[in-house]
């Protein structure tokens, strides 16, 4: 066997033992369908509480308004709002300094996982919140498909400047697995997030995925406020 076919066999071997342990980790989670209905409002104070895990914000931490979305990388509805909502919603107010926007995982699947995982080792949060953007737009060759989606995912990680070395590295990161876990049971047990995409704006739940006229309609409001 040459160098080349043992390292192959090494990344699907990694591979393969990663995905498995999230797909475990993944299938221990709250049963979401059988959750109550979550309540209308939520203290904001509760919902900004410190977590171990750090949040990805974008935006200043004294704007007026704050947006938290609750999204699965593997979600369809979270992929249309990134991908048409969220670029308004950013030039319109998080650019403009007038809300600040908290993104926060709520996996719903072994992939997804591993998606936020890999979001998480980028580094910096621009470039988290960029590898997520890539990781929604490139959505349907890595989350859905039926063969083994790892080998798209470190395609997509390299351009993020990911080696197989770091890659692997993240895949297997129990501290970060434990955080991401952590943070989605404390959103479903908690604030009984059920569905992705959710969002709370000044504490107040929206279900996705909104519009921007949506959006308008609750923030504007807070804006204006004294």
């Amino acid at each position: 066997m040459d160098e080349m076919s043992r390292l192959d066999r090494r990344q699907v071997l990694m591979a393969g033992s990663a995905l498995t342990v999230l797909a475990l980790t993944a299938s221990a989670l709250p049963a979401l369908a059988q959750r109550k209905q979550g309540p209308a409002e939520i203290p904001v104070d509760e919902l900004m509480k410190r977590e171990d895990l750090p949040d990805l914000i974008l935006g200043p931490e004294t704007a007026k308004v704050t947006v938290v979305e609750y999204a699965s990388m593997t979600c369809g509805h979270c992929k249309h709002f990134h991908d048409t909502t969220f670029p308004e919603l950013k030039k319109k107010y998080i650019d403009t300094g007038k809300i600040r926007f908290v993104f926060r995982e709520f996996p719903l699947d072994a992939r997804a996982f591993a998606a936020s995982m890999l979001a998480r080792c980028a580094g910096s949060t621009d470039k988290s919140m960029g590898l997520i953007d890539v990781l929604f737009d490139k959505q349907e060759q890595w989350a859905f498909v039926k063969e083994n989606p790892t080998p798209k995912l470190f395609e997509i990680a390299k351009q993020a400047g990911f080696t197989q070395e770091s890659f692997d590295k993240c895949l297997t990161d129990q501290k970060l697995l434990d955080q991401l876990t952590a943070a989605h049971t404390r959103a479903a047990e908690t604030f009984v997030v059920n569905a992705t995409p959710t969002f709370f704006i000044n504490g107040k739940r929206l279900q996705g995925p909104p519009e921007i006229a949506e959006f308008d309609k609750v923030i504007e409001p807070l804006l204006a406020q004294g």
